[in-house]
């Protein structure tokens, strides 16, 4: 099939489909930009979406992608992940090649946004599919006359069989903070990281790419722009709190996210670009 991208409706939202080269497939949402599904040409979904995910836009849909933006995690006043995950972007470019299709998803601030952070931005997805890789990547522009800092993530939920049976390599050597054990500040000394218990990371600096292995499972992971990689899984107890995730949800799930958790400040006039990259291998 040609890559092309349609108009849909997933879970009874407004959503594109981009269908790429042989096969391979994403679903993005105008609500939030979020990418909800990706499944490479051999038919294996690679994102994981809860089964509890909620579509109304009252709160973030758990799972996919979301843009987490203009702020990470519950660290400043915004709610948390800040408010872009719950907001209707509007649909920019749409291109596709031989082997490629593209798709950018665009939002501006408006007295909404105002109201809770003063400042004017505008920002752009691009969401890129070939066979065995997809790239997103952010931009932020500062539209207005005084400098503004933000903090943010693409908060990537990759699919797995049994998390249990992951390791993680590439992040040998960074120091990460550790929100699971009291925001310690510690040095990953190990080649890789298994998942045993909650996780709860974030890896500072990181110039390596990553690799995910589980059986035949392989999945390159590379930032750029984005200092940070933040490892999450909430394991029994907190998955057991959330209610938007099924008891087991733990167990087929893991996020390994580009973030920026300290704040990254954008001039008037000026932009900033953050990109995350999948390919399976």
């Amino acid at each position: 099939m040609k890559p092309c991208i349609e108009e849909i409706e997933f879970h009874g939202i407004p959503a594109l489909r981009l269908q790429g080269p042989r096969g391979a497939s994403a679903v993005v949402s105008t609500l939030g930009a979020q990418v909800l599904s990706w499944i490479t040409p051999d038919g294996r979904e690679r994102l994981f979406l809860s089964d509890k995910a909620v579509f109304d836009g009252t709160r973030a849909i758990r799972g996919g992608i979301p843009v987490c933006w203009p702020q990470f995690s519950g660290l400043g006043d915004l709610p948390k992940h800040g408010f872009v995950r719950t907001l209707p972007w509007q649909v920019g470019a749409r291109r596709g090649g031989d082997d490629y299709a593209l798709l950018t998803m665009e939002l501006a601030d408006d007295e909404q946004t105002r109201a809770l952070w003063p400042h004017a931005f505008r920002l752009e997805l691009t969401v890129m599919l070939e066979a065995d890789r997809i790239d997103l990547e952010l931009c932020v522009a500062n539209t207005g006359d005084a400098a503004f800092s933000f903090t943010g993530a693409l908060h990537t939920y990759l699919r797995v069989v049994q998390v249990e049976d992951v390791t993680l390599e590439g992040l040998y050597g960074h120091n990460y903070r550790d929100a699971a054990k009291g925001d310690a500040i510690v040095r990953d000394s190990g080649t890789h990281i298994a998942v045993e218990a909650e996780m709860d990371r974030v890896y500072r600096q990181v110039r390596r790419p990553q690799l995910l292995q589980a059986g035949n499972l392989s999945l390159a992971i590379q930032g750029q722009g984005f200092p940070d990689v933040v490892v999450w899984n909430p394991w029994v107890d907190q998955c057991a709190a959330l209610a938007d995730m099924p008891a087991d949800g733990w167990r087929h799930m893991l996020c390994v996210e580009a973030a920026a958790e300290q704040p990254v400040v954008v001039a008037a006039g000026d932009e900033w670009y953050g990109r995350q990259t999948l390919v399976a291998v």
